[in-house]
């Protein structure tokens, strides 16, 4: 069995219909109850004007929560990096590490964390780049103004990031496929697989790979991968499954529709889902069935079994619940099955 650690991806759901600071107040209180409870990371999400979601600037959440809690590291799950300049991401992130020196983390994802329209604004009045292009390179430029390695020949090899001194956030890449691996193998990056995101097949070999052809650099010395599961532990197995109604139907209407609907209390999910069709319904039970879902018994059984599976180094809870109780509870129940304070 893979030793591995717990910790967490927050995507600052709204909770309960309420306004949209109810979410990120909410993230300051999972996040140090979490502490408490011996989870090794918290990490916030980005997302740009979508319903139900109310992180779009998850590297202020970062340093804010850093203040607010002890020992957790803290980090982003993660800046879209396509909307921004790799320097200024490179100059916030240093400054978060000299505030919270070994506790600040930096993940990154190419996704855009929201609408075209909102692509558009935040690079406005520039045009927007093409992502699948640019990024690698956006990747490769941040590591290298953190770990002042830029080539001489890099036409802002002397464009240093200040403060030079206070040490690094860990880099991490996001990723629900083989690119995003590769290219932090290729970086020297750690990496986390994102399985929680849509329903296709993501097999344990994209890790392998990454930790086969991983190249040390300033920053990392070895390969570190991860799991990002989306996970409802309650006390019974039917009251797991009627949370986790909520954050099922949503997928259904984003990934099959392209509606970003709020979220609704599991009953009323469980009533919308009743009206809709067959392949809909179907889809709503093959989405529920990428989830780890059931009693904190349970739900230790199959994610030690994931991480077995993927060799993961460490298991990335995601939990999407219509009301804030159920979600801290949820991570409450789980530290305890796990044995986390212990």
């Amino acid at each position: 069995m893979n030793n591995f650690q717990l910790s967490v991806v927050d995507q600052a759901p709204i909770h309960g219909g309420g306004p949209d600071s109810l979410g990120i107040r909410d993230s300051v209180r999972l996040a140090q109850a979490c502490d408490a409870a011996g989870y090794h990371r918290y990490w916030l999400a980005e997302h740009h004007n979508t319903p139900g979601y109310a992180s779009p600037c998850p590297e202020v959440l970062v340093g804010h929560i850093a203040q607010a809690t002890r020992r957790i590291r803290v980090g982003t799950g993660g800046v879209m990096l396509t909307h921004y300049s790799p320097y200024k991401v490179a100059e916030t992130f240093r400054m978060l590490s000299v505030l919270h020196p070994d506790r600040i983390d930096l993940g990154l994802g190419r996704a855009p964390g929201g609408s075209p329209l909102t692509s558009a604004a935040l690079s406005h009045p520039r045009p927007t780049i093409d992502a699948e292009q640019a990024y690698p390179q956006q990747v490769a430029d941040l590591m290298g103004y953190l770990g002042d390695t830029l080539p001489p020949e890099h036409p802002l090899a002397a464009a240093k990031v200040v403060p030079k001194d206070g040490g690094n956030p860990e880099i991490w890449l996001l990723g629900s496929a083989a690119g995003s691996s590769g290219l932090a193998a290729e970086l020297g990056a750690g990496f986390v697989l994102a399985l929680f995101i849509g329903t296709h097949d993501r097999p344990a070999e994209i890790i392998h790979a990454y930790q086969r052809s991983f190249r040390p650099n300033a920053l990392r010395d070895k390969p570190a991968a991860g799991i990002a599961v989306a996970t409802i532990c309650a006390e019974t197995e039917q009251e797991a499954q009627l949370i986790a109604s909520t954050h099922t139907l949503w997928k259904v209407f984003a990934f099959r529709h392209g509606q970003i609907r709020p979220l609704l209390p599991p009953a009323q999910a469980l009533d919308t889902l009743r009206g809709l069709s067959e392949s809909d319904q179907a889809y709503f039970e093959e989405t529920l069935n990428t989830m780890v879902v059931g009693t904190p018994e349970q739900c230790r059984t199959e994610l030690e079994a994931l991480a077995d599976t993927y060799s993961a180094d460490e298991v990335f809870v995601v939990n999407v619940t219509y009301d804030f109780e159920p979600r801290l509870r949820s991570y409450e129940l789980l530290a305890k099955a796990f044995d986390l304070s212990g």
